[in-house]
């Protein structure tokens, strides 16, 4: 098939794209710049991005199906305003094109966090309605709903089929930008203070890639797809130190003291004219659980969460080989033994 890909130079379409070239489809890509790497030569690239309506028409071109992909990830409260233009009102414009243009299929690439969030210890399913009043304070969930719900109406209004894949927190290798792997990267650099008291559930990006690439001909339509494994914080984070040698947070405190903490030091570091080491609506995410049932991507989209151990170490394994040689504790000799596979 001839595919359309927005975001596909981020951290999952840098492992989407190539898996979609390999399995012999024609693949196109929109971006700001022309994707690199291994897998890419084949692309055909369109040089603009969502808010180029013209540069969005010429994309659509010709294409059977299309992998929405773009988007941006942060937990600061002044990107809200950019988070809405672009999983909103971009997504809201380009299906208007995709209706004219008449595809056969949309993938969407959601997030877990519009379905599987609790302030109590729960695992969640698609059956659970919109988390609003929990993440109602975090722009980028909230955008993300936003989001899912107007590409589910929208496509079922005109009979657009579409699948929506709610994959948990990336690990892995390749993350760039560090737009999902920072919560290890603040661990190696030994800027969490304490330890949080919720749930994590994340997905290997390597798993997460194969499922969307049988996305295109299987997954429920208009249905949505949870994936991830999950861990309690304090379980994500000592498997973190087993692995680099580098010390789990011990101090524990309530959830509401962890928070008032980390908006202290966030004014502390504004009176130094510095950088917070972490934001409090990070802090205050990390109290929560985000704990799924991955059982319908697996039966539908045939979903398999390898190993956590091997997640892990590759995902610590490349943000060191990315980071300068003495800005992370030990990273020379723990680089070495990683490279041995220990």
């Amino acid at each position: 098939m001839k595919l359309l890909v927005t975001g596909g130079t981020g951290f999952l379409g840098s492992h989407l794209v190539p898996r979609l070239v390999a399995a012999g489809h024609e693949v196109r890509v929109i971006g700001r710049s022309r994707p690199k790497g291994p897998g890419f030569e084949a692309v055909e690239y369109i040089p603009g991005d969502l808010k180029d309506r013209e540069a969005v028409r010429r994309a659509l071109d010709g294409v059977q199906a299309l992998y929405h992909l773009a988007g941006l990830v942060s937990f600061q409260d002044k990107d809200a305003r950019r988070m809405y233009e672009l999983h909103v009102d971009s997504t809201r414009a380009l299906l208007h094109d995709v209706r004219e243009a008449g595809l056969r299929r949309i993938i969407l690439a959601s997030t877990s966090g519009t379905i599987a969030v609790s302030k109590e210890e729960r695992v969640r399913t698609e059956e659970d309605d919109y988390p609003i009043e929990v993440v109602g304070r975090w722009p980028y969930y909230l955008s993300k709903i936003y989001e899912e719900k107007l590409t589910l109406e929208f496509c079922r209004q005109h009979a657009i089929p579409l699948v929506v894949l709610n994959p948990s927190l990336l690990m892995g290798p390749g993350d760039d930008r560090l737009s999902s792997t920072w919560t290890v990267l603040k661990f190696l650099q030994g800027e969490i203070p304490a330890m949080p008291g919720g749930g994590i559930s994340f997905v290997d990006v390597r798993d997460l890639a194969d499922a969307f690439v049988n996305a295109l001909t299987r997954g429920e339509v208009y249905g949505r797809h949870l994936m991830g494994v999950n861990l309690s914080m304090w379980d994500f984070f000592q498997r973190l130190e087993r692995l680099t040698g580098v010390p789990a947070p011990r101090l524990k405190l309530p959830p509401r003291m962890n928070v008032l903490g980390a908006r202290l030091l966030e004014q502390v570091a504004k009176w130094r004219g510095t950088k917070p080491t972490l934001d409090p609506q990070e802090v205050d995410i990390g109290e929560h659980w985000f704990w799924l049932d991955s059982a319908k991507a697996e039966r539908e989209l045939g979903f398999h969460a390898r190993d956590v151990h091997e997640t892990l170490h590759d995902t610590v394994k490349y943000l060191y080989t990315r980071m300068a040689p003495g800005h992370l504790p030990g990273t020379k000799g723990r680089l070495a033994e990683l490279r041995e596979g220990t």
